[in-house]
């Protein structure tokens, strides 16, 4: 065909409308990898050898450089590499595993099993096979289980696979007990090891058992980790050791008394463990902190909406146990708990009035105490822990003369108490005032979930205070307008669950503290008004509320490591809770 023919062609058909027909063939690039892979086992057209170990490897640049972004700037870098007609991995990489890659990159398919799948991954990322990378880290993700975790913990942290990452370390914190006897476990590097001990997430009933599985890792090459004792026991709860074996075991052990910094760090931890057991004053130190799954869950509530008693979950049962009888019956109260005390603040009495009063609940003594009274009395109001103090948020108070007292418009002042002075302050008011607002503190910051504002509407605001600064700001908006929510602090997110709309009453959102963007994940497994939550053992736990005139009687818990609902327990007809907190338990003999 000639060029005149081709534009003899195009003038006839140019004087009307042309006729387009667009062909394609489905199957061209699977052909067209077909028949590169054919010409490379050939050797035809090839212009690169890639060697590992012993063996050599025909191909063509063209191909490599569409599938790795590592050989795409080798052959268009420029540099020496880019001119070089072989590529010598020497050791670095087996052939097998390479011939893999090469398979895959001329045939868009490779067969991953248990016994390539993590040499697959290293190489995948060392060369910049994305793909190969995440096939490889999903197919692990699937096959993961306890016995491997450990060594999938390092893998996925060194060629930075997120979601395997994640579900290692989940999987290590929740078979801590059973992995910490393994070879794996002895062998981990000494900062994995010491991110593992020092995890608030370490789902360990004993802490007996971390400190023996941290003497048994130094033992294990003693020589070169005997060193480091001081910094691992420090990631030791200590002083939540019976008090019989931190003396007597802890004490005494060689490691510790040949050391004399872990000497003192073991002394500092006896002392800390008698002020618990003397009840002598708030202990805050790390060595005294327990982990989240050595907390308990308190329930605080009655037969009526009169908050009355306290009652306990029982992990091992799934039964609620009633605990104690609070002194001073009240409701729309608010609690909170700090270390092992529970304070409850504010509330109605029975004669219907707001109350300053502070009654605290010392759940390792059960004993019961009266703090020094709030600033102002209030009713409907949120509070939160930070920094070991308790902050007390919004609400509302009684109208001055008023009897019995009726409701002002929502508070804008906030109280700080400092458990250890026993002393109350006024810090910076709100931006805007609201009651039934969810508070939850997180990241050495408090944040407060829409609520009834001064109007009586709905707020659509997250106000965020900042102790640092005494200051309030309006860092972002609530998915929607709402009030009776609860909120809870589940890793880096904040769960803020339920509602009094239609809409939010079933509905579930994460907050990230950090940016403060929102994300919708799974509803609850009921709708909730004016429901409770709180965080325990790496779980989020929710209770409470109504739908219309129906009750939820069930206490749910959402596990985050599998993203599901279940749940615990039904919650006794006679009981409708008012708060839910998580406290600290201690092994106290």
């Amino acid at each position: 065909m000639s060029v005149s023919s081709h534009e003899n062609r195009k003038s006839r058909s140019s004087s009307g409308s042309m006729n387009i027909h667009l062909f394609h063939k489905p199957g061209h690039a699977d052909s067209l990898l077909t028949h590169l892979n054919l010409l490379r086992k050939r050797h035809l057209f090839t212009d690169v050898v890639l060697r590992a170990g012993n063996q050599a490897f025909h191909c063509h640049r063209a191909v490599l450089a569409s599938c790795s972004r590592y050989f795409d700037a080798m052959f268009s870098g420029g540099l020496k590499e880019s001119r070089d007609a072989e590529v010598n991995f020497h050791d670095s990489l087996h052939p097998e595993v390479l011939e893999l890659l090469l398979d895959y990159a001329y045939s868009a398919r490779v067969l991953i099993n248990e016994e390539n799948a993590e040499s697959l991954l290293e190489a995948g990322d060392m060369l910049q096979f994305q793909d190969i990378r995440d096939a490889s880290a999903d197919f692990l993700e699937k096959n993961l289980y306890p016995g491997n975790c450990l060594n999938m913990l390092l893998l996925s942290d060194a060629h930075c696979c997120e979601r395997l990452l994640e579900l290692s370390w989940r999987m290590a914190l929740a078979n801590f007990t059973s992995l910490c006897k393994t070879e794996d476990f002895l062998r981990l590097p000494k900062d994995k090891l010491l991110e593992l001990v020092e995890s608030e997430e370490l789902e360990v009933e004993d802490e007996t058992l971390v400190y023996e599985a941290v003497i048994g890792w130094i033992r294990y090459d003693l020589p070169r980790r005997h060193e480091v004792l001081p910094e691992l026991l420090r990631s030791v709860r200590l002083a939540l050791l019976p008090e019989s074996y931190l003396r007597k075991q802890v004490a005494c052990e060689k490691l510790v008394t040949s050391h004399k910094l872990g000497e003192e760090i073991v002394a500092d931890a006896v002392r800390c463990k008698m002020k618990i057991l003397q009840n002598d004053g708030l202990v805050t130190g790390c060595c005294a902190r327990p982990r989240k799954v050595s907390q308990a869950l308190l329930l605080l509530g009655g037969q009526t909406f009169m908050c009355d008693k306290i009652y306990m979950l029982d992990h091992k049962t799934s039964e609620i146990i009633p605990r104690a009888d609070i002194p001073s019956p009240r409701k729309e109260c608010s609690a909170c708990a700090i270390g092992c005390k529970v304070y409850i603040t504010g509330g109605k009495g029975s004669e219907n009035g707001a109350s300053k009063d502070v009654w605290v609940y010392d759940t390792l003594h059960d004993e019961w105490a009266k703090a020094a009274p709030m600033l102002v009395a209030r009713f409907g109001h949120g509070s939160a822990e930070l920094d070991n103090c308790l902050y007390v948020v919004g609400g509302h108070t009684a109208v001055s003369g008023a009897f019995p007292a009726s409701p002002s418009v929502s508070l804008k002042q906030v109280e700080h108490y400092d458990p250890q002075l026993d002393k109350w302050s006024l810090v910076a008011p709100l931006r805007e005032g609201v009651s039934n607002a969810a508070v939850v503190g997180a990241k050495m910051k408090l944040f407060v979930f829409g609520g009834t504002s001064a109007n009586q509407e709905k707020l659509p605001k997250v106000q965020c205070f900042d102790p640092c600064q005494n200051r309030w700001t309006v860092p972002a908006s609530c998915p929607q307008p709402w009030r009776y929510t609860a909120a809870a602090v589940v890793g880096s997110h904040i769960i803020v669950i339920g509602g009094d709309t239609e809409f939010s009453a079933s509905s579930a959102y994460r907050f990230h503290s950090d940016t403060y963007q929102w994300s919708k994940f799974g509803d609850v497994t009921a709708k909730r008004i004016s429901c409770r939550a709180v965080t325990s053992g790496n779980r989020l736990y929710v209770v409470g509320g109504y739908c219309g005139a129906q009750r939820c009687k069930t206490l749910d818990c959402y596990d985050p490591s599998s993203d599901t609902w279940s749940s615990v327990t039904t919650v006794p007809y006679s009981l409708i809770p008012t708060a839910f907190v998580s406290t600290w338990k201690y092994l106290s003999a």
